[in-house]
């Protein structure tokens, strides 16, 4: 759940300005300036669809969720899937600059308790040093983040949150009454002396029944300016594409199907998060997912069904340049997902949404090293894992004299196993129970007051449980070494957790102009996380490496145990002001993790950071012109003094071009500089830097016909 790294050390102007920066304040004041802050930029109304496995208002829903729109990824000029979520509260990614490393973490929590989908299909591929986002930003139309345990719905993974993520389709590019079209895309970035190539094309039948979508894009840059020291080696050529089909058979039934690839050529250090040099290895990520999509909604208010099958394949190659050494991590995912949608009116404009449904995936791993004897390698196990659900979930709505109320409640069952492929006898079977209840009542249309409680958890993983082979060798002179050896623990239990969270929401209309709005939303939230996985390292070194004539010499066991019980407890506001000319967000939070047996800080904490956008529309809004703005204090929040972190400010600016009319109609041109006073915003580890000034820019050119 939690990146090694934390473990270890953690065992041993106008009315939205107004209301937010005093919110901010007296927050502040309230905690202190070692609370962790965050913000984000992402439109609170918008529609979710992971929250609720259905469309669902994000403002009423009884939780924290943050939708980013097509458009703001494009704004950003994003090119990597961590500067998409910059913004965004209680989220936050380490690993350092280079975008191999980016690991996410939702309100403290990290990778495994993180759940990430694409278009619905699970992306399972984990590694201790490595990403997981396998996905060029360009191709994104939207990205949700749900946030706070998610296991009633989505199982194991969900333990701090969901992050998913739709590609575009044709219609998202398709103008109005058009059959064909297509786009083209070019940008730079200086920060990297990145390139970044991409076409599209899309379009649908006469009768409009069937749509299509192929899109192909290239990235390469080279080593990553910082704000301090030397330049990072981080060279990447990203090889990208997406295949989509989706065609209305009959007016019930509709199918759609897509292809999504990735492919990165790195040369970087074996572990490429942090700084580190270390011995550079040539990095080879290949990343492919198939799925295909059946809905079926015959006009019934009993059904509306969706079945997904997919299968995703994984695998990252990482051949040394100083040594013929080369290790291998490939991981197989595949299964479906099942679920229905049935209404029943309740009298007046009260009724109940019943979603309820199943799912089955299997996980596949192959671990492979050409210097071991066996060609296996050290914690990268050969293993399989099943697990199967079955969920259900109430959404009701209840309109009184007293005001209008929504209920979610919320259950799933799952069953996991996992099976070592190199010995049978290894292998367990466990289960878990996950209920779920939010509450939200808006005595008036303008206040919104809500609740949720929910219990979660994160199944341990076959690299957890059967880890075998060398974890590390001690070197005791010129020709000794003393390798440390992997322990399976097949008496591994599950992390659990259970969390609680209240907030409110206003929300107002035609505040200054005609169609103005403001919304606000904020809550308090704890989790509390037992059974934490720790990785336990035992250093004892036998007497054969001190001369003694019988046995081998070894440096001890390291093997996966259940350690300590956390709590994760913090505060989110976010809110936005928007107008025909003018935009401007907000957002601010805390987050705080202890050891409830030693009091040490645990979990994937972050400094205090509030953010601030302005954006001023132009020109009929063909022109939008904006700022953004950090501020973090200092970071204490850490077991070791030396893992502090100062406080930073930064400030960025953009410009959006997109004439509506004339000869550049369909062109849309982006400009912007990021960290325009060259601050070292140091946001991951202590001692990494952060990136230097950063001029992007990217041009499009979209027509249809």
């Amino acid at each position: 759940m939690f990146s090694e790294r934390h473990v270890h050390t953690l065992k041993s102007g106008g009315s939205l300005a107004v209301i937010a920066i005093a919110l901010a304040g007296n927050t502040l004041a309230a905690h202190g300036a070692d609370e962790a802050v965050d913000f984000a930029i992402t439109e609170i109304e918008e529609i979710s669809i992971t929250a609720t496995r259905g469309p669902s208002d994000v403002f009423s829903f009884p939780g924290s969720v943050s939708v980013v729109s097509r458009d703001e990824i494009e704004g950003r000029i994003s090119a990597s899937v961590a500067e998409i979520f910059a913004s965004t509260p209680g989220v936050q990614f380490t690993g350092g600059p280079r975008r191999t490393g980016d690991i996410p973490a939702l309100r403290g929590i990290s990778g495994e308790g993180v759940l990430v989908l694409f278009d619905g299909v699970r992306q399972n591929f984990l590694s201790g040093h490595d990403g997981r986002f396998f996905i060029e930003p360009d191709l994104l139309r939207t990205a949700e983040v749900v946030r706070g345990p998610g296991s009633a719905l989505y199982g194991s993974s969900a333990l701090g949150g969901v992050i998913a993520f739709e590609t575009v389709a044709a219609n998202d590019l398709l103008e109005e009454d058009a059959q064909f079209g297509f786009r083209v895309k070019t940008g730079f970035q200086g920060l990297n002396d990145e390139w970044m190539t991409g076409g599209t094309l899309f379009g649908t039948t006469a009768d409009g029944k069937t749509g299509g979508l192929a899109n192909f894009t290239w990235r390469k840059s080279d080593d990553i300016n910082l704000a301090r020291g030397e330049d990072l080696q981080g060279d990447d050529e990203i090889a990208s594409g997406l295949v989509k089909i989706n065609s209305q058979i009959t007016d019930d039934l509709k199918i759609d199907a897509s292809w999504l690839r990735f492919s990165n050529d790195a040369l970087e250090p074996n572990n490429g998060q942090g700084i580190s040099m270390g011995d550079l290895v040539r990095k080879d990520i290949e990343s492919e997912t198939l799925r295909a999509r059946i809905n079926y909604n015959p006009g019934s208010d009993l059904v509306d069904l969706g079945v997904i099958g997919y299968v995703n394949n994984s695998r990252v190659d990482e051949a040394e340049l100083d040594t013929p050494r080369e290790i291998t991590r490939k991981v197989k995912t595949y299964g479906f997902v099942l679920d229905n949608r049935s209404k029943f009116t309740l009298g007046g404009e009260s009724s109940v949404v019943f979603t309820y449904g199943g799912e089955y995936y299997k996980d596949e791993q192959v671990g492979l090293d050409n210097t071991t004897a066996d060609g296996a390698r050290g914690g990268v196990p050969d293993a399989t894992a099943e697990t199967f659900g079955a969920f259900i979930q109430a959404d009701i709505g209840l309109e009184t004299a007293a005001g209008t109320f929504r209920i979610i409640p919320a259950l799933r069952y799952d069953n996991f196993k996992n099976t070592s492929d190199q010995n049978s006898d290894l292998n367990t079977d466990d289960g878990a129970t996950s209920p779920k209840i939010g509450v939200s009542y808006a005595p008036t249309d303008w206040l919104l007051l809500y609740g949720n409680y929910s219990e979660a958890f994160r199944a341990p993983s076959f690299n957890e449980i059967f880890a075998d082979n060398i974890h590390f060798t001690i070197p005791l002179g010129p020709t000794v070494q003393a390798p440390n050896f992997f322990v399976p623990n097949l008496d591994l239990q599950a992390e659990r957790a259970k969390a609680y969270e209240f907030g409110a929401g206003l929300t107002f209309e035609n505040l200054a102009y005609d169609g103005d709005r403001l919304v606000v939303k904020g809550s308090y939230f704890e989790n509390d996380v037992t059974n934490l996985i720790d990785l336990e390292v035992n250093v004892e070194f036998s007497p054969a490496c001190f001369g003694a004539p019988f046995g081998v010499c070894t440096s001890g066991t390291s093997r996966n145990v259940n350690t300590a019980r956390a709590q994760l407890d913090g505060f989110e506001i976010e809110g936005q002001y928007s107008s025909d000319y003018l935009f401007m967000s907000a957002a601010y939070s805390t987050i705080d993790g202890r050891d409830e047996g030693t009091g040490e800080f645990v979990g994937v904490l972050v400094p205090n950071r509030l953010q601030l956008v302005t954006e001023i529309k132009m020109f009929e809004k063909d022109v939008r012109f904006g700022m953004r703005a950090e501020f973090a204090g200092a970071f204490d929040k850490v077991n070791d003094p030396a893992e502090a972190r100062p406080n930073y400010e930064t400030i960025d600016t953009y410009l959006v071009w997109q004439p509506s009319e004339g000869v550049l109609d369909g062109w849309r041109f982006d400009v912007g500089l990021n960290n325009i006073f060259n601050t070292n915003a140091v946001r991951t580890f202590a001692g990494v830097p952060g990136s230097n000034r950063n001029f992007r820019t990217t041009v499009s050119w979209t027509s249809s016909f």
